[in-house]
């Protein structure tokens, strides 16, 4: 997989609050957010896999 750089400019406090929970997972800023970004987009993925799967089997109206 092809890496890139994303440079993003937040508040300060929200640094600390990363950083806080960062070190209470044994990881680094950036390896945390970026596992944060991959769960936010699983679930999302997970939940429109659902969303179909459910209109699928779906009993017709009538």
């Amino acid at each position: 997989m092809a890496s890139r750089v994303l440079s993003l400019r937040i508040d300060a406090d929200l640094l600390d609050r990363l950083r806080d929970h960062a070190a209470k997972c044994g990881t680094s800023v950036q390896d945390y957010v970026v596992r944060t970004l991959v769960r936010d987009d699983f679930d999302e993925r997970f939940k429109t896999a659902v969303d179909e799967t459910e209109r699928f089997y779906a009993a017709p109206p009538g």
